[in-house]
């Protein structure tokens, strides 16, 4: 049996059983404020240093600035209108640095479903994302969600996955065909840590892999929030990648 006839149909699983709970998958514990300075994974720069970075770059454009940086970048997307909570709406078009982002939902859907739709500056985070993901011959990223459905009313701009900014990883294809796929190769261990001295070694090749391109991502800085299966239980399967407007922090657990 291919990996892929195992793999996708658990993923694909998964990812209903996420919309229909709409659930913030344990990031309630995160407060908005970087008084969690005790939080061991929680890394607080100096504000030039954090100001710096491609996730702070990114999270702080204008609606008219991150539309302005993925047309100079000749990024293929379709801009979306009125849709609640997400500032810049938009979906992508085509592959991003040769890796295509889809969902686990079947084809027919993918140009419909709201869990396709992003914030143009997650979009731009991706995009150095994925070129990070080609050095590693990955040619296509499958995820569980993006956008959600904000439970609260009215048109405010909202965080995470109600406003477009944040992504669910479930697994990664290489040009051979071979998955990395979060739920099976990365074992979650509650609390251990993922990169830097101290870090858990994983034993399998896959599950190395993954945690050097997570670590690879954390030292480039293009996301302020990379949650794994270390997290919590609710992250045993995929990894969560978020980038936040305003904050100068960045957690890697």
């Amino acid at each position: 049996m291919s990996p892929r006839s195992t793999i996708i149909p658990a993923l694909r699983a998964l990812s209903y059983r996420l919309a229909a709970t709409g659930s913030l998958l344990g990031l309630g514990m995160l407060c908005t404020s970087p008084a969690r300075a005790n939080n061991r994974f929680l890394e607080i720069p100096q504000d030039v240093e954090a100001e710096g970075s491609p996730a702070y770059a990114y999270a702080n454009l204008s609606n008219r600035a991150a539309y302005a940086e993925l047309d100079r970048r000749r990024i293929a997307y379709l801009p979306e209108t009125a849709i609640r909570g997400v500032r810049a709406p938009m979906r992508l078009k085509g592959p991003l640095n040769g890796v295509t982002i889809r969902s686990t939902l079947p084809e027919a859907e993918w140009d419909t479903t709201p869990y396709n739709i992003l914030d143009a500056r997650l979009a731009l985070a991706l995009d150095d994302f994925t070129r990070l993901l080609a050095m590693h011959d990955i040619v296509e990223l499958v995820h569980f969600t993006m956008y959600r459905v904000p439970k609260v009313r009215g048109n405010e701009p909202q965080f995470r996955h109600p406003g477009g900014l944040a992504i669910d990883v479930g697994a990664l294809k290489k040009a051979n065909g071979e998955w990395l796929s979060v739920g099976p190769h990365w074992p979650g261990e509650i609390g251990a840590q993922t990169c830097g001295s101290g870090a858990r070694r994983l034993l399998t090749r896959r599950g190395r892999e993954l945690m050097s391109i997570a670590c690879e991502v954390a030292d480039r800085r293009l996301f302020h929030y990379m949650l794994s299966p270390h997290f919590d239980h609710a992250h045993d399967d995929h990894w969560h990648l978020e980038v936040k407007p305003g904050v100068r922090w960045f957690l890697v657990n």
